[in-house]
């Protein structure tokens, strides 16, 4: 049973980027009506993020609506140290993205949402390129699912009926 004071600690090891916030207009009959819809990336630096979005008529509503919807829709990143398995290419909209590996020290190479996903999940070591249309938030949609198609080895292993060893040397 988790009590309110372990839902604390659980939320205080969260850490939030806000890819994007925008103005937004709708024209009605009696004037315009400003809005604001913020982007945001959450993670717990384990493995863990998510993205989400939220629209409110002041920032600092639409941003907490925004983090709250990031938490509901976390995914889990395999990872293998300090950065993921293998290279992998993602695609959302007219974004994509492709995803290699680095060698330990090389550092986050990235740019913008992509940056801002890998450090919330705590990859620390990778190389992402960014090809096609640079809009935030379809960058990040394109960047997780680049990291959605990620496998760890004791999952390849369990879909192959194999042991992790196994199936290291069968690679190598």
């Amino acid at each position: 049973m988790t009590t309110a004071r372990d839902k604390e600690v659980k939320e205080s090891t969260f850490v939030d980027h806000v890819v994007s916030v925008r103005r937004v207009t709708k024209v009605t009959k009696g004037g315009k009506r400003f809005s604001f819809a913020a982007f945001v990336v959450t993670g717990d630096q384990q493995g863990n993020v998510g993205i989400g979005s939220g629209k409110s008529r002041e920032v600092s509503l639409a941003i907490a609506k925004a983090t709250n919807s990031a938490r509901k829709n976390l995914i889990v990143i395999p990872r293998r140290g300090r950065t993921i398995p293998y290279s992998v290419c993602g695609k959302h909209g007219a974004s994509k993205v492709v995803v290699h590996p680095a060698s330990k020290g090389t550092g986050n190479i990235a740019g913008g949402a992509s940056r801002a996903i890998c450090n919330a999940a705590g990859i620390e070591d990778v190389l992402i390129k960014s090809v096609g249309a640079s809009n935030g938030p379809n960058v990040a949609k394109a960047t997780l699912n680049a990291f959605a198609k990620l496998r760890s080895a004791t999952h390849l292993a369990k879909l192959r009926g194999k042991t992790v060893q196994a199936l290291v040397q069968e690679e190598s």
